[in-house]
């Protein structure tokens, strides 16, 4: 009954009705913005007309027209579906009754869908979702023409086309500032082989370039292939190199004990080292203290579970990652205990319960970003101030998912905070996010944008001596080298200073008849997370 009524009143809203306001073929979307003209943002109320998106009049007489641009069949048609819902609501709400809402499915046919769209002469458009649409309504449409996009891809807007979704590159830089703040000295990067993922990781290098935070190593693997997964996280634990230096001091101390003149003493020590040793099949520590993921939650818990394998944990180097984890259940991952990330506030309390009613669900960000789209092409409509004042005032806006404002660029800015993962499914919010832009959130250096290489390990590499204690008179005979992919500075190998006082007859054999030589192996370890793991 709830939603037929609220259909009802919706069919008489889409009503087309009267002449569409003619609008200029094109515009200067940069013309006269000014981003440091930043006051107090704008809080969208809900359900009124005058709803304090800035000064707006009442328009009787003339039809405003709207079109939205989703996928509403095929395999996308979910996710038009929870736009779609949200788009109604905030018509709903609004009861403009001279405002028409058309929808255009894109799924089979979007530039058809697009045509039939600027048809209609709509004085704002929402949508598309992806981002081969975006371009394709930005280099057809009239610049004069705004449109509300929902791709999360910077190089698809533009022309009057602007994105109301979460910009990956704004917590990339805003988790950097968290690593900068928990005094991290070395980060290495594991981000996906994609367009997107070198965007975030190029975003990230310049951000720890203007924190003076080093970057150890980047390294990129094929989405979702757990073989890719598996072998970059070999290489990001550094794990030949720790192997090999673990066999290593096994074999000195092995050696020392088998063939050396020792003391009970000596033996003793010895042999304790070499038990400990054994446990693991690493030695050595890693030359970074933070990484950062800029993959999804999925393929970040399977690196996670490698990177234990080879014997790195959140005890060795702090988790991070951007705001892809949202909305996902990484939060229930045991190994990522402890790992922070930077995302959105918290949705807005009264829409989530509007829409809950609605559609019999919660809502995810989709359904957020389509309800705050529609307010604002409404808030536009029916503003005094022109299209580009009001979709860009430099103070934002504050929706359902806290403060964020749109660009003449087309891409936008919004305010992030910083959880940490409790490993029992659940978060605790660190940092809030900020209330308003008068103080600058986003202050990256302007750098090349050239997309990051993948780059080794830069490492003082490992020498099994600096791990191990054996007695001065043999460490010129049982010397090691330095094991790593890309050595960067020399090691100098350090032995104790610890002097121990002998009887003059130590230095005939000791037998000790417990001790038996520990023979050189690995563990032998099958299955890791589900996945197998093949030696």
């Amino acid at each position: 009954m709830y939603m037929n009524r609220f259909l009802k009143i919706f069919s008489l809203i889409l009503i087309l009705s009267g002449c569409a306001p003619t609008v200029p073929d094109s515009t200067d979307w940069f013309d006269g913005y000014d981003a440091s003209n930043v006051g107090t943002p704008t809080t969208m109320q809900y359900g009124t007309p005058d709803d304090g998106y800035g000064t707006t009049t009442v328009d009787n007489e003339t039809q405003h027209r709207i079109a939205v641009l989703l996928p509403t069949n095929g395999k996308n048609a979910t996710i038009g579906k929870i736009i779609r819902t949200s788009v109604e609501t905030a018509v709903l709400q609004q009861n403009r009754p001279n405002l028409s809402v058309s929808f255009f499915d894109t799924s089979d046919n979007p530039s058809d869908a697009i045509e039939h769209a600027l048809a209609t002469s709509p004085e704002i458009i929402i949508g598309p979702v992806f981002a081969d649409n975006a371009r394709l309504l930005r280099d057809t449409k009239p610049s004069s023409i705004p449109a509300l996009s929902f791709t999360s891809d910077a190089a698809a807007v533009g022309n009057g086309l602007m994105t109301m979704a979460l910009m990956p590159t704004n917590s990339v830089e805003t988790i950097i500032n968290q690593i900068s703040a928990d005094g991290k000295k070395s980060v290495i990067i594991i981000a996906p082989d994609t367009n997107s993922g070198k965007l975030m990781a190029t975003t990230a290098k310049n951000a720890l370039d203007d924190k003076e935070i080093n970057l150890n190593g980047v390294f990129y693997y094929q989405e979702n292939n757990p073989e890719s997964i598996k072998d970059t996280s070999k290489q990001a634990s550094m794990n030949n190199a720790r192997v090999a230096a673990n066999t290593r001091a096994r074999e000195i101390l092995s050696d020392i004990l088998t063939n050396e003149a020792l003391n009970i003493l000596e033996k003793s020590d010895l042999t304790m080292q070499l038990e400990q040793i054994s446990r693991t099949d690493t030695l050595g520590n890693i030359p970074y203290d933070a990484i950062l993921f800029l993959g999804n939650a999925d393929d970040t818990t399977k690196l996670a579970s490698f990177l234990r394998y080879y014997g790195v944990s959140t005890r060795d180097a702090s988790y991070y990652g951007s705001a892809l984890w949202d909305g996902t259940n990484i939060s229930s991952d045991i190994t990522m205990s402890g790992a922070k990330y930077a995302t959105l506030p918290a949705i807005n309390e009264n829409f989530a319960t509007l829409y809950s009613q609605i559609s019999g669900m919660p809502p995810s960000r989709l359904a957020t970003i389509g309800y705050d789209a529609t307010n604002m092409a409404i808030g536009m409509i029916y503003s005094d101030k022109s299209d580009a004042a009001y979709l860009l005032d430099p103070s934002g806006y504050i929706g359902t998912d806290g403060l964020f404002r749109l660009k003449p660029t087309g891409d936008n800015e919004r305010a992030l905070r910083i959880v940490r993962i409790n490993g029992d499914g659940t978060t605790q919010t660190l940092k809030n996010a900020p209330s308003s832009f008068i103080t600058p959130i986003y202050t990256i250096s302007k750098h090349s944008n050239k997309p990051v290489d993948a780059m080794e390990l830069q490492t003082p590499g490992i020498n099994p001596n600096k791990y191990i204690q054996i007695p001065e008179r043999f460490s010129e005979k049982y010397k090691s080298k330095t094991y790593g992919t890309n050595i960067t500075q020399p090691v100098t190998v350090q032995h104790s200073d610890t002097i121990t006082v002998l009887p003059e007859d130590d230095r005939d054999p000791v037998t000790v008849s417990e001790f038996t030589p520990v023979k050189l192996e690995t563990v032998n370890r099958s299955y890791i997370d589900e996945i197998e793991i093949e030696e």
